[in-house]
């Protein structure tokens, strides 16, 4: 038991004493690195060469999207590496240690940051250490979360695709110094958002120049093409609004005596707009465009607010007062003869006026009596006043229906068919004013009819009108979008 007490204590010992060995050579590559070093020296072996660094990064996620502020949030992993002349060691001479970490306040390293970014420590950048390998090769993979400017154009919205640009390149460095080059971004490890699908993050390198020097300024620009998921806004926006809408061409279908077709207007006209403050909450207060969906929402409010004028105007032919004046000639040909023929409607009671044209049999007076006077010329105390038609009147028998012959009164007769009797002459008298006021009756009766049916007419044409329209301003608007098709059928359809 004592040997192998001894053998496993010599066996821990030689254990540390390998780490101990491998902690020294670690120990002493830092010291002899660090002497001499000075972080704010540029790591070349002869100043007049500029010194490469190489350029990319790693999209992990949009956090965020700001139309309103128009920032965009990200959290990206930047990737630099470079060469540190300073920083190269013999690996025989240090075993064991093939790469140091140094942090990034103790080394020079490049002062890469983002140019347009909205962050109120503007470098967001969280500091890690740089990885130095024994050939001076060191990289440097600062994570953070950016935040930077972006332009939303919203005209699209919410079926737009946005591009919102990363522009990083050395705050003090020219190109003569700093040789800044680009490799492509990384987006394997992209992390889905819910509201923008990920089109893709190509980059490009940029040299500009300013009046104050020769040398070039670089800068490695990386685009982040992404495009909005418009099932939300769909569900949200869009199919409500299509609904209100159509609820706005029920106007045209509900009755005139029901009393509530302004207010269906109405209440269509106050909820599109409560539809259209909650599209003006979320956009940018910017005049360089209108949103599509904006459009759409104006277009269909106007729509629904010619619908309640047009609903103004058929009340008002509906209940017009027959003692307000005669319809117009222009209104009884355009409405009653020309759009009733185009809509295929038939006023009330017109099959019947045709029967009767068709059928009418020539009857006898009811009081046409052979008085045997001496005068021929008034052997009969009445005559018939058959349905005649005015130039005007648009109807082909006569203006009652179905109300047979009428006693027109001859008032020569009264005194020969009374025998002078006054009784029975101011009995007479009171019949013929009943049948006037009867005749009276149907005339404002028949008037009202027309007014009605012209109030029905414009109805049907105005439901016929503004239902083409609807149609057409909703496909119009709404698939004028580039990528209207490829939305919908990778959100709705997929």
């Amino acid at each position: 038991m004592g040997t192998r007490n001894f053998i496993l204590f010599f066996m821990g010992a030689a254990c540390l004493l390998k780490v101990s060995l491998q902690g020294e050579h670690q120990r002493r590559l830092y010291r002899d690195l660090m002497r001499n070093y000075n972080p704010l020296e540029r790591p070349v072996f002869n100043d007049s060469q500029s010194l490469t660094v190489h350029f990319s990064l790693s999209l992990m996620q949009i956090m965020d999207v700001d139309e309103k502020n128009q920032v965009l949030t990200t959290n990206i992993w930047l990737q630099l590496s470079w060469n540190d002349y300073y920083l190269q060691w013999n690996t025989s001479e240090y075993p064991g240690v093939a790469n140091v970490r140094f942090p990034d306040n103790q080394i020079w390293k490049p002062d890469i940051l983002l140019y347009n970014s909205a962050d109120e420590r503007f470098d967001a950048t969280f500091h890690t250490n740089v990885l130095v390998s024994s050939s001076g090769s060191c990289l440097y993979l600062p994570p953070g979360i950016f935040k930077s400017t972006c332009y939303i154009d919203v005209r699209w919205f919410p079926f737009d695709v946005q591009r919102c640009e990363l522009k990083f390149g050395s705050w003090t460095y020219g190109g003569w110094s700093l040789d800044l080059q680009m490799k492509e971004a990384d987006i394997t490890g992209y992390i889905a958002n819910g509201e923008w699908d990920l089109v893709e993050v190509p980059g490009r390198r940029n040299e500009k120049f300013y009046e104050c020097c020769e040398e070039p300024y670089p800068d490695v620009t990386f685009t982040v093409v992404m495009r909005r998921r418009t099932l939300y806004y769909g569900l949200n926006l869009l199919i409500p609004c299509v609904l209100i809408s159509t609820l706005a061409l029920l106007v045209f279908l509900l009755p005139a005596d029901s009393g509530e077709k302004i207010s269906l207007g109405i209440t269509v006209l106050l909820s599109l707009t409560v539809f259209m403050l909650l599209v003006a909450e979320i956009m940018p207060a910017t005049s360089d465009s209108v949103p599509l969906i904006a459009q759409y929402f104006a277009t269909t409010m106007v729509i629904v607010g010619l619908s309640v004028i047009a609903t103004v105007l058929v009340l008002q032919y509906h209940h017009h007062d027959p003692d307000g004046g005669k319809m117009p000639r222009w209104t009884r040909v355009v409405l009653l003869n020309w759009c009733a023929w185009f809509l295929r409607m038939k006023r009330p009671g017109e099959e019947r006026v045709r029967l009767a044209c068709h059928n009418k049999q020539p009857r006898g007076s009811l009081s046409s009596v052979d008085l045997n006077l001496s005068t021929g010329a008034h052997q009969h105390v009445g005559f018939p006043a058959h349905y005649t038609t005015t130039p005007d009147s648009g109807v082909t028998c006569g203006r009652l229906l179905g109300s047979g012959e009428e006693e027109v009164m001859l008032p020569g007769a009264l005194p020969s068919l009374t025998g002078g009797d006054p009784d029975l002459a101011r009995i007479l008298g009171e019949v013929r004013y009943i049948a006037q006021r009867f005749r009276d009756q149907d005339r404002d009766e028949t008037a009202c009819n027309e007014w009605k049916f012209a109030a029905s007419v414009i109805d049907r044409l105005c439901l016929m009108a503004f239902s083409i329209f609807t149609i057409l301003c909703t496909i119009g608007i709404l698939m004028s979008a580039p990528n209207f098709v490829e939305a919908i059928s990778k959100d709705f359809f997929t």
